[in-house]
Order: C-alpha cells, then structure tokens, then sequence
C-alpha cells in the first residue's frame, strides 16, 4: 500500500517497552476468542509484550499462573471456538478495595500498565474504578513495601481500553456488541426448525430468548422470523394487550395460516412493571383461543456454538483498534470503548457509554419507555418501528388511498435475503396505501407481462426463504423498452423497485436513459443491492452477502477440521464475486486465513513464492494448517490449480495440499439473520422513498418524474443508507470488471495479513479520534443496524 501525505500509518506507533494484558469478564460471548486473537497478535506485532489474564479479574486477584505471556502460536485454532479459552469468572474480591490491591500488585510486578478489557458494562465500569484508583493503589503498595518507589513512578498510569463482549447487545454507543450475531443465528435456527413442526400440527410456539433488561434480541429475532407478536422490557404492550394478541392470533388461523409464533423476551414486563413470563402468554393463548401451545425456552444455547462470520470480522477489527488505543494513549486520556458505528470503527469514552446505559433502565424502572426506546439507540427504535409495520396490518378504513401502482421485481442471480426485501417492500407499500404489483422473472418477466398484484398475506412466511421466489433472471432492459413500456401502460405502474446486483444497476441506467423516447419511464425509481459479490457501486454492503460469508466461513472451518491431527497441510479455496474481491478478503479474515489473492490486488510470481516461503517457514514451527483463498477471477493466468500445483511442488517435505471450489454454496442456504433484517429495513426505507417521490411528482393527474433524484439507488455508506442518483455512480464504476473503484473492504486486507504474521503498512486514518456518545444522532440512519 503506498504511503501518501494524508494517511496515517501505523508504523509511526510502537509497543516497544509497552506490555499489555487482556481478560474476559462476565457472561462469555461468541467472539470473544477471536477479539483475545488480535489483541495479542497485534501487540506483538508492533513490539509489545502481551498476556492473558486467565479466569478474568479472578485471575487478576489471585495473580499467579493466571497471568502468562501469551505467543504468536497460543492463539492459533481459536478463531472458531465459542466461548472464551481464557476464561470468565465472576469476582467479588474485586469489588472490594483489597481485592484490587492485590490486582494491581500482580499487575506491577509484571510491569502491566495497559489493560484490554472484554465484557459488559459491568465489567468495564470496573476497570474503570481500577483506572482511577491506580496511583492511590501504588503508594499503598508502597507503603507496604510491597514494591519500590523506582517502580511506582515507572508505572505510574494504568490505560483501559474496552470492547464490549455481550449477546444481548445492551450497551449504549455501540450498533453490535460482540456475540449478539451469532446469539441471533441460534435463535433464527431454531425459530426455523420449530417452524416445520409447528405447521405440521397446526401449533402455536411461545419462545423465550435471553435479554433481562433489553430486548434487542427478541426484537430482531421477531423482525427476522416475522413472528406474529413479540413482547419486550423497554415497550411493554399497551393494557388490554392479551385481547388483541389473541384476536391477531386467530385472524392469522382464520387466513388460513397453521402457525403461530409468540417470541418473549426473559425481562418482558407490562405498564406496570410486573413480568409477562412465556408460561402466562401460553396460559392465555389456551384460555382464550384453544389452540395448541408449547413453550420453548432457549436458554444457554444462545450462548453456544461457533461465531459467525460477522462477529469474527468485528472482533478481530476491535482488537486491532483496541491496541493502537492503547498505543496513543496518554496519562490524560479517558478510558475509551472500541465500537461499531454503522460500518466504522469509533472510540467512545468508556464512562459515557456506561452512563447511557444505566439511564435506558433507569427509564424503565420510571415507565418513561418511549425515552427507553429513544435511549437505546436509533438501530433500536427503528428495528421496533419497522416491526410494528410489517407485522400489524391497519384496517383497510385507517389505510390512506394513495391511488398508486407500484412494482417490485428481482434483477441478476438469486441472493439470501430478497424475499425478506419484497416481502417488507409488499406490506410497506400496502401500509402506505399502494396496489403493490411483483414481477416475475426480472426484466424478462417485465417485458413478457408476468405481472400480478400481491396482497399482505402473500409474502406470509417469506422471511426465511433462501433465493428468489419471484424469480430472478440476468436479462437487461434495453432490448425490450418498448414492451417493458407498453406492459408499465397496461397496468398503470407509477413506481419502480429493483431488488437485485450489478445487473440491476445497468438495468436501471438503461431505463433511465430511455426516458427520453418513452414517456412511461418517467416515474420515480429506486434500486437496493442484492448480491453475494458485493460488487454494487453506491453501497458498502449488499443482501445476500453476510450469508455467502457465512458459507465461505463454515466450510472453511470443516475443511481445516478434516486435517486435524493428519500431517500439515494446506487448503487452495476458490470463492464466487466475479472480479470483486469482497468474499475472498473478508472471508479471509473471518476464517484466519494465510492469503487471499484476488483482481484488486495484483500479484504476480514473485508474491506467490514469498507466501510459499512464508507459510512453509510457519508450517515448520508450530502452525498445522495453512488456509488460501482466492477469488475466482483474481488472475487469468494464476488459476486456482496453478496455485494449488506451485504450493504443492514448493511445499513439498513439509506440507501436502488441497484444493477445493466452493461454488454455488455460497448462493444457496436460509438467509443469515444480518441479512433478512438489512433486506427488511433497506427495502421499507426505499419504498417510503418511493411514496415521497410519488406525491411529490404527481402533478394534472398524472405522475411524472425524469430529474436525476428520481432514479435512485439506496445503499450503506460509512454510517448512513444514503440515497444516491445513479448517474451520479457512474464515474465510480469500473464497467468492464463489473466492480465499484473504490471499495472501503481493501482497508481491511492488512488486517489479514498482520494476523496471519505478514510485514505490511495499515492505514488508521479513521481510527484515533475520540468521539461522544449522542442520543440518536440526527444524520445518522439505521446502517449496521441492519442487525
């Protein structure tokens, strides 16, 4: 990566003569190891001594064995392990003042004074009381003779930097907390298998998640299953709740619907503050209704199983971030939170974030529970609004008469998460008074009159769904405008939403650039990126990619697992994204990959045999299992058996290999939770946008729209969905490789390469700068919150 003026290195910082610790602390979450991985890879990294404090501040109590120096190699096969290898453990002596003095003796006695501390807000306000005691601390240690003056003065200021470990997503300031991913993928994977018994017997299922004092996890859960109620701490439902639970419960069996799901929060309270446990709400159904019911309570597997793609990706870029914290920090500088916004890492002081939180129970505990919502965060309170529209259907006489016919059709190959997309664009358009119309088969479809109105219970259940049920084909506009106009006349279509990838995007620039001759194509249009490539100029994310990543992730673990315990080896996989490199280097990162090679990155044989030489130097010491990835169309020339036979000739003696192409896989497979929720609420936020639009152009009777702004394409940049004119995207794109110019993902590649040992430059030009904590920041959308 060349160096320029503006960018910021890492290189200019050093932990030369620096030692850092990190610990887990309170309830595990998945992620954790993977956090615990880049803290201690990246401190070595950059020259410092690491260690683990094992059993977490139990461990720093006691001291002892529980504080070791930690070795690139003792990290090694932790990345897809749940739970956290270093242990947690909950500490009274802690909380105490002695207790924190034998800490801080343990501590000094190593010369730790730069603590990396994983876990809730508990647990971080409790480093933070160690912070501030710390020099009062050592002059008591002294004075004890504990240790000497010399030393008291050498380590004189103890810096924390935190990252928040927790499956509840309950801390304020962060869009993710670590775990709460991979917390919703067991929720989601059991939602769907109960969901085959509950249809066979015609049975209602009341299931109880985690989340004592938030409910963000049986809120999305709900969002991602589109379960029929869902009861949470910060909204507790109105009086007279149960009577309309039940009369939507029986609607549904009356349309014909054979179940029902009832999701509850563990913390549920009502108006009053008293619980509403899942045993009540059965209770209630059968009283009432007759109906068949089961409680299950999930329990401790929320807690279980391996990380998801995402949660090892935002673990392992907290743990970097968390470390150059670290190395800027100064005496003066506040105890910080690495955390999520949006798509970007940020720093947030600690005590802030921990403030806020305790205010959103303080909130509950007052009743004062739309200031609860509001606290919790715009990711929240949207994820609560756009469950509110898609699951409660208004009477027809509340509905507005809008008098608008809108169409929603997919473009390009299938992707996890279109159907969540349609089937939020369906019943938001209802919702806002339109005739919704879906498209079959795309623009081959569109031209051919497959074409037919679709109600609210059509798209019941569709949530789940992998791939395409409307269809989805890769046919283009421009030769058939005419009768894509003639069928937009036929069924007086006055709005447009495209569900779809790359194809997508020239589909609507073909249309756009038709209106000149067909008057018909002058109405507002709106596109969302659906593609596992990732390749769509405008957006940093598209539907479908979370779950591909996830495919890529699983089997990379099964394939590193299948030569556990043979001699060393390594895996030549080939991943899908045409030309786009976006699967490969995330996947990458995600599965502790040694290289990726892709088109964005040139290389050539010269690169090829230093990471020959690199993984053989590592196969040599410790390391068992080396892993490459490479994109598809990364090089002409260097395909995926010409990799595989160089690595096998030049490995030869110390590692054999293998090599296998993941295709199809990486389409197929149940939408990821991440994108049946960024699927739902992109595709509700573009067809608000289409309303606006239609009443906005609607002028003499008619709808006419042919300004740049009504052809849009609505994707997440940095922190924000973002409305953007395609014409504007076009100086953007890179036309012939079918990939955006620049993509914000190639920052994280270095990030792979430190992992995996490599020398490498990183640019931190957005880390560093400590930002505040703002109650629902006015520019800022529901972004990440996609989750």
């Amino acid at each position: 990566m060349a160096q320029s003026d503006n960018k910021k290195f890492f290189e200019n910082l050093t932990g030369a003569g620096k030692s850092i610790a990190v610990l887990t602390s309170g309830g595990d979450a998945q992620g954790m190891n993977a956090a615990v991985r880049a803290v201690v890879r990246m401190g070595i990294y950059v020259g410092a001594k690491v260690y683990f404090i094992h059993e977490g501040y139990q461990g720093m109590v006691d001291g002892g064995d529980n504080i070791k120096e930690a070795k690139w190699e003792s990290v090694s096969s932790m990345l897809q392990v749940g739970g956290t290898v270093i242990g947690s453990a909950r500490c009274k002596e802690f909380r105490t003042h002695e207790g924190r003095l034998k800490a801080a003796h343990n501590l000094v006695q190593r010369g730790i004074t730069n603590l990396c501390v994983i876990g809730g807000d508990g647990s971080l306000t409790g480093a933070n009381l160690f912070r501030e005691e710390w020099s009062g601390l050592l002059a008591e240690l002294v004075q004890q003779g504990l240790i000497d003056e010399e030393a008291a003065q050498k380590y004189s200021a103890l810096h924390i930097v935190g990252m928040v470990g927790s499956i509840d997503n309950d801390f304020c300031g962060t869009d993710m907390t670590i775990g709460t991913d991979s917390a919703l993928h067991r929720i989601i994977e059991v939602v769907d298998a109960i969901m085959t018994t509950a249809q066979s017997h015609q049975r209602t299922f009341v299931l109880e998640v985690m989340g004592r004092h938030c409910g963000y996890l049986a809120l999305v859960s709900a969002l991602a299953c589109g379960a029929d109620w869902v009861l949470i701490p910060e909204m507790p439902p109105e009086d007279g709740w149960e009577e309309k639970m039940c009369q939507k419960l029986s609607a549904k069996r009356a349309g014909m619907k054979r179940l029902n799901i009832i999701i509850v929060a563990e913390g549920a309270i009502d108006r009053n503050n008293q619980p509403i446990t899942s045993d009540h709400v059965k209770d209630l159904v059968v009283q009432c209704l007759g109906f068949d019911t089961r409680v299950t309570i999930l329990g401790h597997v929320q807690r279980g199983g391996t990380p998801s793609a995402f949660d090892r990706i935002l673990a392992s870029r907290m743990g970097v971030e968390a470390v150059l914290a670290l190395l800027e920090t100064t005496a003066n500088t506040p105890a910080c939170v690495v955390s999520l916004c949006g798509n970007q890492s940020v720093r947030l002081p600690l005590m802030e974030c921990v403030q806020m939180t305790q205010e959103v129970q303080k909130a509950m505990d007052e009743k004062k529970f739309e200031e609860a919502v509001q606290l919790r965060g715009r990711s929240f309170e949207n994820n609560l609004k756009t469950y509110k529209l898609l699951a409660h259907r208004k009477p027809e006489s509340e509905l507005p008469q809008s008098n608008f016919n809108v169409a929603v059709l997919n473009v390009g190959a299938p992707a996890a998460g279109m159907n969540a997309a349609v089937r939020s664009a369906v019943r938001v358009g209802i919702s806002e008074g339109h005739k919704m119309f879906a498209v079959s088969d795309g623009f081959e479809g569109f031209y051919k009159g497959q074409i037919k109105e679709i109600k609210w219970a059509d798209v019941g259940g569709w949530t789940g769904q992998g791939g395409s049920l409307l269809g989805t084909k890769r046919t283009l506009p421009a030769k058939h405008i005419d009768k894509i106009a003639e069928q937009i006349r036929i069924y007086n279509i006055n709005a447009l939403l495209v569900i779809g990838g790359f194809e997508a995007y020239l589909g609507i620039m073909e249309l756009l650039a038709a209106r000149g001759t067909y008057e018909e194509l002058c109405m507002p249009m709106v596109m969302v990126p659906a593609t596992v490539s990732n390749n769509v100029p405008g957006s940093d994310l598209s539907i479908g990619a979370d779950t591909a990543l996830n495919a890529i992730t699983d089997t990379c673990d099964r394939i590193k697992q299948s030569a556990s315990g043979t001699k060393r080896r390594v895996f030549i996989i080939e991943t899908m994204g045409g030309y786009c490199g976006y699967l490969a280097s995330v996947g990458g990162l995600a599965a502790g990959a040694d290289a990726a090679y892709i088109y964005e990155e040139p290389f050539d044989i010269r690169d090829l045999q230093s990471n020959v030489e690199h993984l053989t130097e590592k196969m040599k010491t410790s390391i068992q299992r080396g892993l490459i990835l490479r994109n598809e169309n990364s090089n002409e020339n260097y395909t995926t058996d010409f990799i595989y036979q160089l690595y096998s000739e030049e490995g030869r003696g110390v590692f054999d290999c293998r090599k296998n192409v993941l295709g199809h896989m990486q389409q197929g497979g149940a939408p990821s939770p991440f994108d049946r929720n960024f699927g739902t609420k992109i595709s509700a936020k573009a067809m608000q946008w289409i309303t606006k639009k239609l009443n906005e152009c609607y002028k003499q009777g008619r709808v006419f729209a042919n300004t740049d702004d009504s052809a849009c394409l609505l994707g997440m940049r940095r922190r924000a969905l973002i409305f953007q004119p395609v014409v504007q995207l076009k100086d953007k794109t890179d036309f012939v490789h079918r990939i955006p110019k620049e993509q914000w993902w190639l920052k994280l590649r270095p990030l792979m390469k430190i992992l995996a040992k490599y020398k490498t430059s990183y640019d931190v030009s957005d880390s560093g700068q400590l930002e505040h904590v703002a109650v629902n920041r006015p520019n800022e959308s529901e972004a990440t919150a996609a989750i």
